[in-house]
């Protein structure tokens, strides 16, 4: 996949989960119809919460050289920030200036950037594009999980 192809698919997301949430109902997001899994809200709020981490991850490695960044507990987070008090539009809305902000600076960038390395506490080394690789996947796999949840509501 051509980089201008994986920014387009980054910049996407928003809307991706902005479909998957369209239509329901507060209680539905608040809702946990598999046990033992977060509700829609939370998986909304997880990504919204992590979207500025990413952001901050990719700014970094175009800015130092090497950085390291280190990993996060995401149940920690889940347990701290009153996620079912959390707004769904608004943890929306979170995701999507992220990602509008940096898809301009990403479209700006001459293809080297995309190699300059930043270091990971967990997994090591990655390049600005392996990063964004996996912030454009963590929202696609989280959407798997929105849809499984919709589907068990049967809304």
């Amino acid at each position: 996949m051509s980089i201008a192809t994986l920014i387009d698919e980054y910049a996407a997301g928003p809307a991706e989960l902005r479909k998957l949430v369209a239509g329901l109902t507060a209680e539905q997001v608040r809702a946990r119809p598999i046990p033992g899994k977060w509700s829609i809200l939370e998986v909304v709020c997880h990504l919204a919460d992590f979207e500025p981490v990413y952001l901050d991850r990719m700014k970094v490695i175009l800015t130092q050289d090497k950085p390291k960044f280190f990993g996060r507990d995401e149940n920690a987070f889940a347990a701290k920030f009153a996620y079912h008090q959390r707004d769904l539009a608004e943890e929306l809305n979170v995701i999507e200036s992220c990602r509008q902000s940096m898809t301009r600076t990403l479209r700006t960038l001459p293809a080297a950037d995309f190699q300059r390395l930043g270091v990971h506490s967990e997994a090591g080394e990655m390049t600005l594009e392996s990063l964004l690789r996996r912030v454009t996947n963590h929202v696609t796999h989280h959407a798997k999980f929105i849809a499984d949840k919709r589907a068990a509501l049967q809304a």
